[in-house]
């Protein structure tokens, strides 16, 4: 098989190129590591042997789990969503808040009520931010802080292997799976939708 510790033609040919041509040990090895083909696999195969079909009906079943999967799965992924929109929405808006005079007159109108220095003294962007420094500072910097205290409780609750609400979501669209198909082995089935991503479905290797 090797010569000069190099594989020989005879050898390199009788490489496995998809999951569809591993042997079920292999499957199993590589859906214990969470790879998302092999989770497939493992699904698969339990519906050829479940229901006694071939291959190419045990993938249109599977494609039927797959969709069902994925049902309801923009509202687990909302709060993620949120979040995000949230932050990058406030990073950029906080800009002319400060530096953007007439975006600083009119928070200051609606929501400040401060005295503003004469216009002479808000020629630049930077005597702008001088101005309205007085009662953004508070407000950005207590955002910072409990930004920055949360992040350090995530960074703990990491160390500890927690992550509640994504732990919360994921077991339960696997348990959801499992109950909704019965009849196939429910670890393969909770195997393989904690492997599918929340954002999009996940895009298979061949």
């Amino acid at each position: 098989m090797f010569v000069d510790g190099k594989p020989t033609l005879k050898y390199a040919t009788t490489m496995r190129k998809s999951y569809a041509s591993l042997t079920n040990e292999q499957i199993l090895h590589f859906a214990a590591f969470k790879i998302p083909e092999a989770c497939r696999e493992c699904v698969i195969r339990d519906v050829m042997m479940v229901d006694q079909i071939e291959y190419d009906e045990a993938m249109e079943v599977f494609k039927r789990i797959a969709a069902t999967n994925r049902e309801g799965m923009h509202l687990y992924a909302f709060p993620f969503q949120a979040g995000f929109t949230v932050a990058f929405v406030g990073g950029f808006v906080s800009i002319p808040l400060v530096f953007h005079e007439d975006t600083m007159s009119w928070f200051n109108t609606h929501f400040v009520t401060a005295e503003l220095p004469p216009p002479e003294d808000l020629e630049t962007w930077l005597e702008v931010g001088s101005a309205s420094w007085g009662w953004m500072e508070p407000v950005l910097g207590q955002v910072s802080f409990f930004l920055l205290c949360m992040q350090f409780a995530r960074a703990q609750l990491h160390n500890l292997g927690i992550r509640p609400y994504f732990n919360w979501q994921r077991e339960r669209r696997a348990d959801r799976l499992a109950a909704m198909y019965p009849r196939y082995d429910p670890e393969f089935l909770r195997m393989y939708s904690k492997c599918d991503h929340l954002s999009s479905p996940h895009k298979f290797l061949d």
